[in-house]
């Protein structure tokens, strides 16, 4: 698990394809739910795993001789994580180890990206090959597709013609390139811009033009039903149909690398052109277009005043939520505005925050690509390692991890907090600790508000007595900690935490204790 979200917090900073090797089917197994947030997250990889060998006198070199080699012998070792993956393959000869390797890599990073998966017996991996030229240049990702003329026309005079156009994305921000030309657009022809379960920063949330995030939010998403034009643009979940959806005159375009979500068996949204195509690609020919175009500025003012006064609405609401608090319980609106006081140009965010996703989002208020980062998956445990996986990537950051405190205990800290010591990749990692699994418990109440479970005590989602969150980042890999439990504690413990890392190059957690879940 740590391994392959340092390997996916890697590839999210340097762009580049990482590999990860585990031993046979357990080491596999043992990627646990890093496989499902790679999938989702669309993070090219190449995962390599062994294979019990095939042989058992003695046949070939490698052949069986520890006892665990029978009984991690299994059925399709492949099967258990193939329908995660891009592509999946048995090397079967060490005479064409190359050929499957730089197969595999082409899917990997071939657009929609994602993980793959090779595997090979120990009697393959002892054969002796002779040397053959490394061919790599031949096996390029296929060039990421654009959209046809008529679709760059079609989109663009719906958003010319629109009263209230919309963008909505989750994921453009993946690709730092894209953010650029998606402002240009927004600005070019007075589009709005929600993100909907963000996983990077796809939009600066100083903009105008910027309406806010949504996540699970129990309430009717006031943009989504004001918009008459609304482009999906790289979204695995631009609304919940349940909670908040467009207008039902709304004219709705989607854009997206993998526009069929082939991976999930139930998707679909009412969309009246539906493309395939790279998001930056995308943006380019759309904002071509607009500019090629003879626009009433008068109309295209008025547009940007309406979206103005929802985004000044929301920070106002944003900034009332920030305000100290006089009971002596820390708010989380009020810390995340003490760690964005603290910010410096090198930091990047990883966020699993969980049931204070949003929160994270709405008051760090970013406006740098390249960031903030989620999963985009739905396993916890990713932040630790992704953390080690930035650090190493960018050396030069301050990496800080946010976290719940369920998902603490996901990320195998004993694991994360050695390997942060062993490799020197020291991060700041904030655990927000409510005691108890909070996203469970509203989930069962979001469908049951008058059932057993809202009239119980407790519904069995307490973490009480707390773990010492501190004491195991400490006996794991020497990190520094303090619990924080009090308003009035928190910038102090946010300045010694930050320089530990800078300074004295240890890992830092902040245990801070909100109210209860």
């Amino acid at each position: 698990m740590v391994g392959m979200s340092a390997a996916h917090g890697h590839w999210q900073v340097s762009g580049k394809a990482q590999a990860v090797i585990v031993h046979v089917e357990c080491g596999t197994q043992a990627l646990a739910g890093a496989v499902h947030n790679a999938a989702k997250g669309r993070a090219p990889m190449l995962i390599f795993a062994g294979a019990s060998p095939f042989t058992q006198h003695g046949e070939m070199t490698g052949s069986r001789n520890e006892f665990i080699q029978w009984i991690q012998d299994v059925h399709d070792q492949r099967g258990l994580v193939r329908g995660y993956m891009r592509y999946d393959n048995e090397i079967r000869t060490g005479r064409n180890v190359k050929e499957l390797v730089h197969r595999a890599f082409q899917f990997a990073l071939s657009q929609p990206q994602g993980p793959v998966y090779l595997m090979g017996a120990r009697e393959v991996m002892e054969e002796e090959v002779a040397p053959t030229p490394d061919e790599a240049l031949a096996w390029r990702p296929i060039d990421p597709p654009g959209l046809n003329p008529d679709m760059v026309a079609t989109i663009g005079q719906a958003l010319l013609d629109a009263r209230r156009p919309l963008i909505v994305t989750s994921f453009v921000g993946r690709n730092p390139a894209a953010v650029a030309p998606l402002v240009a657009l927004c600005e070019q022809l007075g589009i709005g811009l929600l993100e909907s379960v963000p996983n990077a920063m796809n939009f600066p949330h100083d903009h105008d033009l910027y309406v806010g995030n949504q996540w699970n939010q129990p309430r009717l998403q006031q943009e989504l039903d004001s918009a008459d034009v609304i482009l999906v643009i790289d979204s695995d979940v631009p609304w919940i149909p349940t909670v908040s959806r467009p207008a039902e005159n709304a004219r709705i375009f989607h854009i997206d690398a993998d526009p069929l979500k082939e991976q999930m068996p139930l998707w679909r949204i009412r969309a009246q052109g539906v493309c395939r195509a790279d998001a930056r690609i995308a943006l380019e020919q759309l904002l071509a277009w607009a500019q090629s175009r003879t626009i009433s500025t008068e109309e295209i003012a008025g547009r940007c005043v309406f979206w103005k006064a929802r985004h000044d609405q929301r920070q106002r609401q944003l900034l009332a939520a920030e305000a100290k608090p006089e009971n002596g319980v820390i708010m989380p609106e009020y810390f995340v505005s003490r760690v964005r006081a603290a910010q410096t140009p090198e930091m990047i965010f990883v966020n699993e925050g969980i049931s204070n996703y949003h929160v994270v989002f709405d008051h760090l208020d970013l406006v740098e690509p390249g960031t903030i980062f989620t999963s985009g998956g739905g396993s916890l445990g990713w932040n630790g390692g992704a953390a080690i996986g930035v650090k190493l990537a960018r050396p030069d950051a301050t990496v800080v991890a946010l976290t719940g405190d369920g998902s603490f205990m996901f990320t195998v800290p004993s694991s994360v907090h050695w390997m942060a010591r062993r490799y020197e990749t020291p991060f700041l990692q904030i655990v927000f600790n409510n005691r108890g699994w909070k996203s469970p418990k509203l989930s069962t109440l979001a469908v049951h508000p008058e059932g057993w479970a809202a009239q119980a005590h407790q519904i069995d989602t307490s973490f009480e007595p707390s773990p010492d969150y501190v004491g195991i980042a400490a006996a794991a890999g020497g990190a520094w900690g303090r619990q924080v439990r009090h308003p009035d504690e928190v910038d102090e413990a946010i300045a010694e935490a930050l320089a530990m890392v800078r300074e004295h190059r240890r890992a830092a957690v902040l245990d801070v204790w909100l109210d209860h879940h």
